[in-house]
């Protein structure tokens, strides 16, 4: 049974847990939110049983190219066998079901329908018939709302407003091109395996420079919205020196993309740091 349960906490991959609680967290508390029973589970379910659920399908699904793949098998991926895929799918669903009936039971029927949508990508991202990971663009569309979802969701319940969208749409062009960029590294397993993907369509140096452009454009959205924001926006520049040493990058040599990957998803907690102190000061100043 532990083996099982250590297994299950990888394949929900715990160093992608604060991306998507985070987002919930932060936008809920800012925006108004409370401090209570419902913040706590809400945060717990999109730490933990959200991500089992989004990661377990798509381990699940995507295991024959898995298998393939060099780089699955630690934090960027389980490679579990197939005798274990009752156990992921059974758990995940169990995991989800009960905070999910209860999240619905206390937002609104807007904050519901939104819920309702964001669960829809992360299973359509991977599930057999329809594998939105395998249409180019929708994939890295779809990816993003795996993690502005959340937001999103946390704002239709403290009230949605216009002044919200700037942020949610540097938010959206940032997850974009994190998806797009990890694809990258995967385009020759993918082919091997016929699977498309933002990156197998567009090739790797296209590819590459299209993250390019929207990590800056996401900066510039940020900044344009005033100090505080400014200072997030220019954090995000980071993720433009990541990726900029790859702007030359060939389809044969996109594999090295794996080094600028693994430094995003450390990256991911130093932005995450900047992001948090600002806040803490746009909370004590308001």
């Amino acid at each position: 049974m532990f083996e099982k349960i250590r297994k299950l906490v990888l394949v929900s991959r715990p160093v992608s847990w604060l991306n998507t609680a985070y987002p919930f967290g932060a936008a809920f508390l800012v925006t108004g939110g409370e401090v209570g029973l419902f913040f706590w589970l809400a945060v717990a379910y999109f730490l933990i049983p959200y991500n089992l659920l989004m990661y377990g399908i798509n381990d699940v699904f995507d295991y024959e190219s898995d298998i393939r793949n060099p780089r699955k098998g630690g934090i960027e991926g389980a490679k579990e066998q197939k005798s274990l895929h009752p156990v992921i799918l059974t758990a995940a669903i169990g995991m989800n079901v009960p905070f999910v009936v209860y999240l619905l039971t206390q937002g609104s029927i807007v904050s519901g329908a939104i819920l309702g949508i964001v669960l829809f990508f992360v299973v359509a991202y991977s599930v057999g018939g329809l594998r939105f990971k395998e249409i180019p663009v929708l994939d890295s569309i779809t990816s993003s709302m795996h993690f502005v979802g959340p937001m999103v969701y946390a704002l239709s319940l403290t009230g949605l407003s216009l002044e919200y969208i700037p942020f949610l749409i540097a938010f959206f062009l940032w997850g974009i091109a994190s998806h797009a960029f990890g694809a990258v590294q995967d385009i020759i397993p993918d082919r091997e395996g016929k699977l498309a993907s933002i990156a197998t369509v567009f090739g790797a140096r296209r590819t590459v420079w299209l993250v390019f452009v929207l990590y800056i454009t996401a900066s510039i959205v940020l900044i344009a919205q005033g100090l505080l924001a400014a200072i997030v926006g220019l954090a995000g520049l980071l993720y433009v020196a990541n990726v900029a040493p790859y702007l030359r990058v060939t389809d044969e040599s996109s594999a090295k993309t794996n080094h600028g990957w693994r430094r995003f998803i450390w990256l991911n907690l130093a932005t995450g740091f900047i992001v948090t102190m600002t806040l803490i000061v746009y909370i004590a100043t308001a």
